[in-house]
């Protein structure tokens, strides 16, 4: 069984920061790509950023430069260091298995709203 709870969000003006955390649990962390996933309203789910278990990353042109992806194996904790917010950042924000993320593990998001 896979779950993956994420937290950190919140209410941020324009050009604050918000860290991000996504706890796993199950097997699945350790041996995949996770990603950031996020869904803005009226719009369909898009990946942010990825990050191997290697380390290396992948990031949406978006947020490149001021989105950082991270994650701890040990803890089996992926992070998302958010700075330089803009208003399109607001969206739900979701962590899962990138390219192929489980279908039932989607959690209930954490909400970042940024103001103008």
């Amino acid at each position: 069984q896979v779950q993956l709870v994420e937290s950190g969000g919140g209410l941020v003006q324009a050009g604050g920061s918000l860290r991000l955390s996504c706890a796993a649990s199950g097997s699945i962390f350790s041996i995949n790509t996770m990603g950031w996933y996020r869904q803005a309203p009226g719009k369909q789910r898009e990946l942010v950023a990825s990050i191997t278990s290697g380390g290396i990353t992948n990031y949406a042109d978006s947020v490149k430069g001021r989105f950082t992806i991270s994650r701890d194996n040990a803890k089996k904790t992926v992070f998302l260091q958010m700075n330089s917010l803009k208003f399109e950042d607001t969206a739900v924000y979701y962590c899962n298995p990138y390219p192929r993320p489980v279908s039932y593990a989607w959690g209930q998001g954490t909400q970042v709203t940024v103001s103008s």
